[in-house]
C-alpha cells in the first residue's frame, strides 16, 4: 500500500469510493441526499481539505480528508474493507496531526466500532447533523 497526496486527477474514483462507501455507512440518509452530499463533496469539501489516498497494486482504494486534526472523511472502497486501508490512513494523518478528532453518524455502527478500535473515545454527541437532519452525530477524539 502507498498512501500519498490527492491529486485533482483522483477526483473520480475519489467520489466514486465515497458514493460506494456511504451507500453502505449511511443508508439511512436516502439516495437523494447521498447525491446531494456528492456535490458537495466534489465542488466544497475536497477543494477545502488536506487530502491523501492510499493507492493499492496502483490504484486508489480509500481517502482521508483533514481539516487540521479532524477527520472530514475516511472512505474505503467496500470491497477493501478490512483490510487495514482506513487505519492506515490514520495512521498517516496521525503522524502528520497528532491526535485526531472525528464525527460519525450515530447510526454508522461500522464505523463506530472501527474509531473505537483505532483508540478513539466519545467526547460529545448531536441529536441533529450539519444539516439539520433528525440523525445524531457522535463526536470521537483518539485517546
Amino acid at each position: 500500500m502507498f498512501i500519498r497526496r490527492y491529486r485533482p486527477v483522483d477526483r473520480d474514483r475519489v467520489i466514486g469510493i465515497w458514493l460506494a462507501a456511504s451507500r453502505v455507512g449511511h443508508p439511512f440518509v436516502g439516495e437523494a441526499v447521498l447525491r446531494e452530499q456528492q456535490e458537495k463533496v466534489r465542488d466544497v469539501y475536497l477543494p477545502m481539505a488536506e487530502n491523501w489516498v492510499a493507492e493499492v497494486e496502483g490504484r486508489i482504494e480509500g481517502f482521508i480528508g483533514l481539516l487540521d486534526d479532524f477527520v472530514g472523511g475516511l472512505f474505503v472502497d467496500p470491497r477493501r474493507h478490512g483490510q487495514g486501508i482506513g487505519r492506515s490512513l490514520l495512521q498517516h494523518a496521525a503522524t502528520r496531526h497528532g491526535r485526531l478528532t472525528v464525527s460519525v453518524y450515530e447510526a454508522n455502527t461500522e464505523a463506530l466500532a472501527f474509531y473505537r478500535r483505532c483508540g478513539f473515545l466519545e467526547t460529545s454527541r448531536k441529536p441533529r447533523d450539519a444539516e439539520g437532519r433528525p440523525f445524531a452525530i457522535i463526536t470521537m477524539r483518539q485517546a
